[in-house]
């Protein structure tokens, strides 16, 4: 296995991971490929595969084996006691699992049949779906999307190291497909010694962009890294949201201090448990900080407005190693005619302006724009353009 040191803060277990295989090594595995056992993936799948290969998901070097599988799912830790919330596993059938022989290479494909990938496979294990579900997302409702999700997977988990062979160009925005080995080096070539992190999968409205600019004021740069993999039918498609994000960047920000670049990997809606993997990411990108907001990473009515915030208490900030910054639900106050939370804002109710997604989605498909208040003019108006 190839491990990358790197300058700045530490990556998550101390070392940033390196799956991608040699042009050498490649080469041994293609000249096998005709006679590898053979797995399609679906779109998370080869999300995970690349988060794992560049070090996204770093100390993770593969699919996560019983005994950590067991930990992450009942505990929130690896087994030897490393913060991890959210089981990385590769499902198949158990007829898919029965033909599978521990201790071969077993050749992953992606949903065209390419041959993208490798997979040392080491074990082979049952476990329960409905177990998984109550604990990760809180839930055992199949409504819920990433519930949906884990009963739909097959029945047993296959683990191992993996390679990655091939990967693709991003089709629309490959000028911000940045790993975290080249993230660490612009910061560092930046100078900057405290980074911000934003996960978001939405156009960004004034809300964000006010906490953005709050945390932007205590530290050196932020790192924009909205997140492109599979998400939700009804979320906002990515070439259009990436969009948003580069006219925003153009007009309102400075543009020496920020850094857009995509994260692969796919959404779980996994809420509080969601919170922690997304920081612990964006640690191994090389962020110092990472914002928490309102609902992060929720979806419906599952999770408690700031429960996301609280579970950070479980864990001490020496073995996270990225300090939260957390904020409240901002929005317009008519009253200061700003930007504000209940902490900075003496309005009531009435006087406040913020709309959910779902209103502003309503609005947009009527051709309606949201007012200034909520969204920038210029942001409202490529939504509308591209949703009406």
């Amino acid at each position: 296995m190839t491990k990358t040191r790197i300058d700045g803060i530490a990556p998550h277990g101390g070392i940033l991971i390196n799956r991608i295989a040699t042009e050498q090594k490649k080469a041994e595995f293609l000249k096998s490929s005709d006679n590898l056992a053979r797995i399609q993936l679906d779109e998370r799948a080869i999300s995970d595969l690349v988060m794992i290969a560049i070090g996204g998901f770093s100390p993770l070097n593969g699919f996560l084996g019983e005994k950590d599988y067991q930990s992450v799912v009942n505990d929130m830790r690896l087994s030897n006691g490393l913060p991890w919330s959210i089981p990385i596993t590769l499902s198949v059938s158990v007829t898919v699992a029965d033909s599978l022989i521990i201790g071969n290479y077993i050749r992953l494909d992606d949903m065209e049949g390419r041959f993208i990938g490798i997979l040392e496979l080491t074990e082979k294990y049952s476990y329960d779906k409905k177990k998984e579900a109550l604990n990760v997302y809180l839930t055992e409702d199949s409504n819920h999307p990433g519930v949906k999700v884990v009963y739909d997977q097959g029945e047993i988990n296959l683990a191992g190291p993996i390679w990655l062979l091939e990967r693709d160009e991003h089709p629309y925005f490959p000028n911000y497909q940045v790993d975290p080995i080249v993230s660490r080096k612009r910061f560092q070539e930046l100078g900057w010694k405290t980074i911000v992190g934003f996960q978001t999968r939405n156009p960004i409205h004034r809300a964000h962009e006010y906490i953005q600019k709050c945390a932007l004021e205590t530290v050196d740069g932020l790192f924009l890294h909205p997140l492109v993999g599979a998400t939700k039918s009804d979320d906002i498609p990515a070439d259009i949201r990436m969009r948003c994000y580069e006219i925003l960047l153009e007009k309102y920000f400075p543009s020496n201090r920020v850094i857009l670049a995509i994260n692969p990997s796919a959404m779980r809606y996994a809420g509080p448990r969601e919170a922690i993997f997304h920081a612990l990411i964006r640690k191994n990108y090389g962020c110092t900080h990472f914002i928490v907001g309102r609902d992060h990473a929720g979806v419906g009515d599952y999770y408690g407005t700031y429960d996301a915030q609280y579970i950070f208490s479980k864990y001490t900030s020496e073995e996270l190693g990225i300090v939260p910054m957390m904020f409240e639900h901002a929005f317009y106050c008519k009253r200061t005619e700003q930007m504000a939370t209940t902490k900075t804002s003496p309005s009531s109710p009435e006087e406040r302006i913020h709309l959910s997604g779902t209103k502003v989605r309503e609005m947009l498909r009527k051709g309606e724009l949201p007012p200034p208040q909520f969204s920038r003019p210029e942001v409202a108006a490529e939504l509308a353009k591209a949703m009406h």
